[in-house]
């Protein structure tokens, strides 16, 4: 094929200027592409691979890994006076410079010509990998990073196959501790100064850096700093290499042999995107996936290793009931039985029920459904409220309080909380359920409030106090455990979906909940599936009319304008308008 044969047709040149678009021949293939788009994300769009370590989309481009290097090309300056002439397919012929140039740095200009492959292309990268390998050590067999390392990847790929290096490899400190949840391995470090970057640029907080000269230059923590961002993970999905590993994954698990589920956080309303990490029914670590209409390709510590509260030995396996004051495993039939048995001994005004906000959508609606059953007015959520980061947690930390708002057609689903408090007192309030929620603890609740209710019936995936209380106690999934949706802070309709089987025979809440209302009303439905909850459930709520789980898809849709923005998506996007990064 010659290098003039056409991928896709072009514009004529005038309106490709009037577009701002360029041509751009990469590989001998011509395409267009906006005007100032770097040439490493040109040949991205052109399908033609480049590899490269320091570059990221989402941050600055220093150049200085030089892995990326490629052939450009340019038509010949003109002699003045000269009208430039074109070929048969409407290009003037490119004249290529003999010297490489760096992709992540440079920009595409109209008529350009860009070669990732060939002799000139192929032996500078075999170069470049021979200098990243002279001191890098034989770690794979130990390293973290083995099976997704891209140090790997391109060795293979675009490296000699042997050493000729017969010296001694430079030692550099290993296994430093540099913050509370990252160890550094500076051997491994092959200074592309994501890391130092990402710290500077996206977090504010400029606590990395190089210090020495050449081959002794070392990542290392500023005097009198440490790495103890609630970011600084992140750090470790930036380092292409094994350089920088999270303490608590380190050495747990090889990643070939973890399934990968895509799901979202459920910490607080931001709804960060994440990847679980699972393999025999347990967690080994949670990463940020990318989405920019929620959390760009990041997310807080604190959320990152919040799956640890889920896998411990307080889980709830069997449902219970409390039989003279101790509390005795049954079956599942016999418990829902006996909750609705005992929820049809009092009047509608004296039951109330207390959701979750980080209840999914279907499980939320579930519990409207069983409030209007049981004839109460008296449901609610739970406020969780704290202070936002600026960056990605919101200040409220329910993952749901957008889908509790259309769901209960209320401002503030959790209005009526003091309500029923106050009706537990004096005694109104005589039944209560409560789904997901330990009211002792989060919710401001007294040990002697909850004993002045007459049945107390709770739903939760851990042995809490407020389970010790119950009279009935039924255990449900957690995060990783269940599919559904929820509704973010800015409005997004996101899916949630399931990486583990619950423990024991706990099940999904809306399972729960469903077969609670089969139990106290004595009739029969077609709700047996999640599919069948969202179909009811998009019948029912306006908002929600023609959603279904496929609709929703991987990366959410928009569903409501709240008028809510996520600060950090918000910098980045000027940080973008800036022709700072590509973003």
């Amino acid at each position: 094929m010659s290098e003039t044969d056409t991928k896709t047709p072009t514009l004529p040149k005038d309106l490709a200027a009037e577009k701002s678009m360029v041509n751009v021949q990469i590989d001998g293939h011509w395409i267009q592409v906006p005007r100032g788009t770097r040439m490493i994300e040109a040949c991205k769009m052109a399908e033609a691979q480049v590899p490269h370590y320091c570059y990221h989309p989402k941050l600055s481009s220093p150049g200085n890994c030089r892995m990326c290097l490629v052939q450009m090309g340019m038509p010949p300056r003109l002699a003045p006076g000269a009208e430039p002439v074109y070929n048969n397919e409407g290009f003037q012929d490119i004249g290529w410079i003999p010297r490489p140039v760096i992709a992540c740095a440079n920009t595409v200009a109209e008529n350009m010509g860009i070669r990732t492959q060939g002799e000139l292309v192929e032996k500078t990268r075999e170069g470049v990998m021979e200098f990243l390998l002279i001191n890098h050590p034989l770690d794979c067999p130990i390293c973290d990073q083995a099976g997704e390392c891209t140090l790997q990847e391109f060795s293979v790929e675009h490296g000699r196959g042997q050493s000729r290096f017969v010296e001694d490899k430079v030692k550099k400190p290993k296994n430093v501790e540099i913050g509370p949840r990252v160890n550094l391995d500076d051997e491994r470090c092959i200074m592309c100064s994501r890391c130092i970057r990402f710290m500077d640029e996206v977090v504010d907080d400029p606590v990395l850096g190089f210090t020495e000269r050449g081959t002794h230059t070392t990542l290392t923590c500023h005097p009198d700093s440490k790495l103890d961002s609630n970011y600084g993970m992140n750090t470790i999905d930036l380092c292409p290499v094994g350089a920088l590993t999270s303490k608590d994954f380190r050495f747990q698990m090889r990643v070939w042999f973890l399934k990968e589920t895509k799901s979202i956080d459920i910490n607080c309303a931001t709804g960060c995107n994440t990847t679980i990490w699972t393999r025999g029914n347990e967690i080994y670590r949670v990463t940020p996936r990318l989405n920019n209409d929620v959390n760009s390709e990041w997310m807080p510590d604190s959320h990152r290793l919040a799956f640890h509260e889920v896998q411990g030995d307080d889980r709830l396996t069997d449902p219970m009931i409390k039989v003279e004051g101790t509390h005795e495993v049954t079956t599942w039939s016999t418990a829902i039985e006996a909750t609705a048995d005992a929820l049809k001994q009092f009047e509608p005004s004296e039951i109330a029920i207390i959701a979750s906000g980080r209840m999914t959508n279907e499980e939320l609606f579930l519990s409207k459904t069983f409030a209007d059953v049981l004839g109460t007015e008296q449901i609610t959520i739970v406020a969780r409220e704290g202070e936002t980061d600026g960056k990605l947690i919101s200040a409220d930390r329910n993952s749901n309080t957008n889908g509790a708002k259309i769901i209960f057609e209320q401002d503030t689903p959790s209005a009526k909380l003091s309500d029923i408090k106050q009706g537990l007192s004096n005694g109104k309030i005589k039944a209560l359920v409560v789904f997901q929620e330990d009211l002792l603890s989060d919710a401001g609740f007294t040990h002697d409030e909850l004993a002045a209710a007459e049945l107390l019936v709770s739903s939760n995936i851990k042995a809490n106090p407020t389970a010790f209380a119950s009279d009935i106690v039924l255990p449900s999934s957690s995060f990783a455990e269940k599919r559904g949706t929820m509704i973010n802070i800015t409005g997004r309709l996101q899916r949630l979906n399931q990486a583990l089987q619950a423990p024991g025979n706990a099940m999904d809440d809306w399972e729960i909940i469903r077969d609670l209302i089969l139990n106290y009303t004595g009739e029969k439905n077609d709700m047996y599936t999640l599919e069948d909850i969202v179909k009811v459930m998009s019948q029912a709520v306006p908002t929600l009319e023609g959603v279904t789980l496929s609709k929703v898809g991987e990366l959410g849709i928009p569903l409501v304008e709240t008028g809510e923005t996520i600060p950090l998506l918000e910098k980045e996007k000027q940080r973008i308008a800036n022709n700072e990064i590509v973003g």
